[in-house]
């Protein structure tokens, strides 16, 4: 089965003002869950939400330096939380043949949720990355984690024989 790790807009402009230490704890997940998955050719997206990006602010608009991007990855951008609404995603994860969305990054209560109903909708099996998300809220983060199909990276280890 081939895997897809969505990375929803871990940007500067959304994490400038967040907690460090939840952030740190989701980089360090996502990325090691990336790693794994692009170690046998899985799929890696980075999502990025552009609205409201400018000539003059654009660099805010760029993914975290914790997250690790590399040059192949595909990114998709979005101006609206879903990021299979009016974007290629659905049609990228259809060509590469895609039998589970790992959907991680920010924020849990607003563009994870969507993005994760959105691949259901769309009638992929979906997951979220278990500590790969950050919320505006912790709160948000614990409802995401208990109101929604999870993965821990030692189960997703276990499907790509690390």
């Amino acid at each position: 089965m081939r895997l897809a790790l969505l990375i929803v807009d871990m940007q500067t402009v959304f994490l400038k003002d967040k907690e460090q230490s939840s952030i740190e704890k989701a980089c360090e997940y996502i990325n090691y869950t990336a790693d794994l998955l692009r170690s046998k050719g899985h799929l890696i997206v980075h999502i990025q939400d552009i609205e409201g990006r400018q000539e003059s602010n654009k660099e805010l608009f760029n993914i975290i330096p914790e997250i690790k991007a590399e040059e192949q990855e595909k990114r998709v951008t979005k101006v609206f939380s879903n990021a299979f609404w009016k974007t290629e995603l659905e049609q990228l994860l259809l060509e590469n043949e895609v039998g589970l969305v790992i959907v991680s990054g920010f924020a849990a209560e607003h563009c994870v949720l969507f993005t994760y109903n959105g691949a259901r909708e769309r009638g992929f099996k979906t997951v979220i990355l278990q500590n790969g998300i950050v919320g505006e809220r912790d709160a948000a983060v614990e409802a995401t984690y208990r109101d929604r199909n999870i993965i821990s990276y030692p189960v997703i280890e276990s499907f790509v024989g690390s």
